[in-house]
């Protein structure tokens, strides 16, 4: 068994078209994401997968593994999907998005560390609990609810749950889009449509709650900060500068 991280990596993003080539303190943002997960030394590989010559060529400056994808897909996952059919059905697959630059490794090793411990999952992802009612409102930020299992029912763009009972405590989750999956998991969400709320809310994970999936969410106290729209490229920069001005994000992440 193999562990594998794959960053889907498409250029022509529907928000914020070229944003992983957009320059974040020293470096663009998908060489910070692909660094930063090389980095971890958790990975027997690690490759970015791209429709794109210009972010192939930026990887290739690291000299890094670049896998070109040959179909039109709807998402991450799908375009991930088509490299690892090749794969070993036993070999565990680690989805992180290009534009997470920040994604640091004690999150990676508690997603592998969770299927290696849970042999019938299939699916597991991470959640964070939201500070703020603004962060719930924000249709950027996916939000996700789950069962005392800690599976998720279901991801959505609005605030979830909804507080009928306004004095009743409660907590929104963000979902922090980084997967990790087995295999035959992969190829099975690849050789399904895309589902009704996935397309209504045009988010990959409800393609396996509507086909009886279980995806599983570790909470986690660590945010992640994304890149979305160019709002968060100026979130990024700021947050880097606070971090250390000094310091690149792999020395802050792994020193």
């Amino acid at each position: 068994m193999k562990t594998i991280a794959l960053i889907p990596a498409r250029y022509a993003a529907s928000r914020f078209p070229g944003k992983l080539l957009q320059i974040l303190g020293d470096k663009t943002v998908i060489a910070h994401t692909f660094l930063n997960v090389l980095n971890s030394g958790l990975f027997d590989e690690v490759a970015v997968v791209t429709d794109s010559d210009e972010i192939e060529n930026e990887i290739k400056k690291y000299q890094g593994k670049v896998y070109r994808s040959t179909q039109e897909h709807e998402c991450g996952t799908d375009r991930i999907a088509e490299m690892a059919v090749q794969l070993n059905e036993q070999d565990i697959v680690i989805n992180i998005q290009g534009d997470e630059p920040f994604t640091q490794k004690v999150l990676l090793e508690s997603l592998i560390q969770f299927l290696k411990q849970n042999p019938a999952a299939q699916v597991v992802s991470l959640k964070y609990k939201l500070e703020h009612e603004s962060d719930a409102l924000n249709p950027n930020i996916v939000k996700v609810v789950c069962d005392l299992s800690n599976r998720a029912l279901l991801f959505s763009r609005s605030a979830i749950p909804y507080p009928r009972d306004k004095n009743q405590h409660f907590n929104y989750y963000k979902h922090i889009g980084i997967y990790a999956f087995r295999q035959q998991a992969l190829q099975q969400f690849a050789q399904l449509p895309p589902s009704p709320l996935e397309l209504i809310e045009k988010q990959e994970a409800m393609r396996f709650l509507e086909n009886g999936i279980p995806v599983y969410m570790l909470e986690t106290t660590l945010s992640t900060q994304g890149i979305d729209v160019p709002e968060d490229l100026e979130k990024a920069k700021l947050k880097l500068n606070n971090l250390h001005s000094n310091l690149t994000i792999l020395e802050l992440f792994y020193p």
